[in-house]
């Protein structure tokens, strides 16, 4: 992998080894990975971060409805600007919930502070 400045070269996650080394990512699959981190990680489950996380799993035993969506909104905005702080500019995050039938879909969209890049990710949950 290329080393420069405008997409240097991270960590990739889940951290494993390949070829005996550890394994490398792109800033877009970094930023993902670490998106993951938030959703998946619930509030209290890292000892010495209990504030981290936003514990989407556990949705799955909420009504799928439109308060649900809300609050989970505003949950993961917060957790998302203090997770992604210093490579998404808070003021970028765009969070938008959807449900249907049996599954919840995230599309979180962000820019890129050192870049200005505009970037989306998409998480689906559930459902079929």
């Amino acid at each position: 992998m290329a080393r420069n400045l405008v997409d240097p070269p991270y960590l990739a996650f889940p951290f494993r080894i390949t070829n005996g080394s550890p394994a490398l990512a792109d800033r877009s699959a970094h930023i993902r990975g670490r998106i993951e981190q938030v959703l998946f990680t619930l509030p209290g489950e890292r000892v010495f971060r209990p504030e981290f996380g936003a514990g989407v799993k556990a949705l799955v035993f909420e009504p799928n409805d439109t308060p649900l969506w809300q609050i989970t909104k505003r949950r993961l905005l917060a957790s998302l600007a203090q997770a992604l702080q210093g490579d998404v500019e808070p003021k970028s995050i765009e969070v938008e919930i959807t449900g249907e039938d049996a599954g919840l879909t995230i599309r979180i969209g962000y820019t890129l502070a050192a870049v200005g890049h505009r970037d989306t990710q998409l998480f689906q949950l559930g459902g079929s």
